[in-house]
């Protein structure tokens, strides 16, 4: 899909972004692609989360509703489809971690973790499809590493709500 296609597929959808005449006197050019393709992602994820019934029973028809089309787009193609995964979950993963923020809520951070691991496990599942032994250890270490930040942010939140006891100071005895 070429940069044009993009920014036209955005017009049409009336989500195009300002034009920038003094930057892009042409319009968009090919490095402003993956820029577009965001904006595309995020136009049709606004327009899904719009469309989707937030009824507990509404909410599963219509997001598996939404996966067929996926489905259907994607093919039967297993690695092309970790892939997709594993980018969107990275995706997931920098949006949850707020980069611009100093410090995360220990709940942001616990749900950074969360995805995180799901990267990692995935990860290391195509090492392991691949006999890469090494490659399969190294991403099961990151996701133990994140497995133990989920349990500790989920615990920092216990202790901020008062439902579990805070850090032992040295001079707390």
């Amino acid at each position: 899909m070429s940069t044009e296609q993009i920014h036209a597929a955005l017009a049409a959808l009336a989500a195009e972004p300002e034009p920038e005449p003094a930057k892009r006197p042409e319009g968009p050019q090919e490095e402003d692609r993956l820029r577009l393709l965001g904006s595309l992602l995020a136009k049709t994820e606004l327009e899904i989360a719009a469309a989707t019934r937030l009824t507990e029973e509404g909410e599963i028809e219509d997001v598996l509703e939404t996966l067929l089309g996926w489905g259907e787009q994607l093919g039967a193609n297993p690695d092309l489809a970790v892939n997709v995964l594993t980018n969107r979950l990275q995706r997931t993963a920098v949006q949850v971690s707020e980069p611009e923020a100093q410090e995360l809520p220990p709940g942001r951070e616990a749900a950074f973790a969360a995805v995180m691991t799901a990267v990692y496990a995935l990860g290391a599942q195509v090492h392991a499809d691949r006999g890469d032994e090494d490659g399969t250890r190294r991403a099961l270490s990151g996701a133990e590493e994140a497995l133990i930040d989920i349990l500790q942010g989920m615990h920092e939140l216990r202790v901020a709500i008062g439902d579990a006891a805070g850090p032992v100071g040295e001079g707390d005895d």
